[in-house]
C-alpha cells in the first residue's frame, strides 16, 4: 500500500516567465547581473565580518548568518532558473525537486527565526546597554545561530515530507519557476486538503511566533526611548536598530505580498514575477542596506575592496 501511494511523475516542467526569444534574453542577463550582484554583496560582506575584528560582535555575528542565507537563498532557485531561459531547459527530476524545496523552504525559515534573534538582540542592546556584553554572550549567540537552523530544517523536512508523500500521476507542469508548496500541491491527484491544513497551521504558528518576539522586541525598544527622553537619543536608536527594521519590513513585506493574498487575485503569471522579485530582491538588498546604514561596515568594505 506504501508504494501505491509514491509518485509515478519522474520529473516535472517549469513553465517559464516568458515564451518569447527577445524578452527570455532580456530576463537571462537581467536575472544573472542581480544574481551576481547578489552573489558578491554577500560575499563581500562575508569576508568584511570574518576579517575586521572591530565586526566581531553579536550583531555582526547574525549578520553573517543573514548573509549566508541571502547567498544560498537565489543560489538555489535562479541557475536553474538561468538554464530555462537560455536552453529553454525546463524540466527538473522528482528528486531535484524535492531538494530545492527542502532547500528553499529550510533557508526562508530560518531567515524568519534568524530576524527575530536580532531583534531580541537589538532590544538588548538598546534597553540593556550596560549588561549586553554578559546577556548576549558568545554561547547564547551559538545556541540561538543553531536554534534558527535548527528549527529552520526540521519546519522545512515537515513541509516536505507532507507534499512529496502524496501521489503524483497526472499533470506534471508547475505554475511557476521553482519547486513551491502551492503548484506543487495544485499537481497531486490524491486529496491535500488535510495537509494544506496541516502545512497552513505550523507556518502560522512558527511564522506568527517569530513574527511575535520581533514585534514585541520593538515595542520594548520604543518604550525605553520615551522613557529616557534624552537629546539625541532618537538618532543613537534609529543608527542602532535602522537597518535591521529595514530588512524586517522588506522581508515581511515581500512574503506578504508573495503569500498572503486573496485567492481570487491569484495569477500565474503575476505570481512568477513577483516570487521572482520576493526570491531576489531581499537577498540583493540587505547587504546594500547595512552597508549604507552603518560606518563601521562601511569602513571594514572599504578595507576588504582595497585589499582586492
Amino acid at each position: 500500500m506504501q508504494r501505491a501511494n509514491l509518485s509515478t511523475v519522474s520529473e516535472f516542467v517549469f513553465v517559464g516567465l516568458s515564451d518569447a526569444p527577445e524578452i527570455r534574453l532580456l530576463l537571462f542577463v537581467l536575472v544573472l547581473l542581480i544574481y551576481l550582484a547578489t552573489v558578491a554583496g554577500n560575499i563581500t560582506l562575508l569576508v568584511a565580518i570574518s576579517t575586521d575584528s572591530h565586526l566581531h560582535s553579536p550583531m555582526y555575528f547574525f549578520l553573517s548568518n543573514l548573509s549566508l542565507l541571502d547567498l544560498l537563498c537565489p543560489t538555489i532557485t535562479v541557475p536553474k532558473m538561468l538554464g530555462f531561459l537560455l536552453l529553454e531547459h525546463k524540466e527538473i527530476s522528482f528528486s531535484g525537486c524535492l531538494f530545492q524545496h527542502f532547500s528553499l523552504i529550510a533557508v526562508v525559515g530560518t531567515e524568519i527565526f534568524l530576524l527575530a534573534v536580532m531583534g531580541y538582540d537589538r532590544y538588548v542592546a538598546v534597553c540593556h546597554p550596560l549588561r549586553y556584553p554578559s546577556i548576549v554572550s558568545t554561547k547564547l549567540c551559538a545556541q540561538l545561530a543553531l536554534g534558527t537552523w535548527a528549527v529552520g530544517l526540521l519546519n522545512s523536512l515537515l513541509h516536505t515530507s507532507l507534499v512529496f508523500t502524496l501521489s503524483f500521476c497526472g499533470p506534471n507542469k508547475i505554475q511557476q519557476y521553482y519547486c513551491d508548496i502551492p503548484p506543487v500541491l495544485a499537481l497531486s491527484c490524491s486529496s491535500t486538503r488535510s495537509r494544506e491544513l496541516v502545512i497552513l497551521v505550523v507556518a502560522g504558528v512558527l511564522g506568527s511566533s517569530a513574527c511575535v518576539v520581533t514585534v514585541v522586541s520593538y515595542i520594548y525598544i520604543l518604550l525605553e526611548i520615551l522613557s529616557r527622553n534624552s537629546p539625541g537619543i532618537w538618532h543613537k536608536a534609529f543608527s542602532t536598530c535602522g537597518s535591521h527594521l529595514t530588512v524586517v519590513c522588506l522581508f515581511y513585506g515581500t512574503t506578504i505580498c508573495t503569500y498572503v493574498r486573496p485567492s481570487f487575485t491569484y495569477s500565474p503569471h503575476r505570481d512568477r514575477v513577483i516570487s521572482m522579485l520576493y526570491g531576489m530582491l531581499t537577498p540583493l538588498l540587505n547587504p546594500i542596506i547595512y552597508s549604507l546604514r552603518n560606518r563601521e561596515v562601511k569602513c571594514a568594505l572599504r578595507r576588504v575592496i582595497s585589499q582586492v
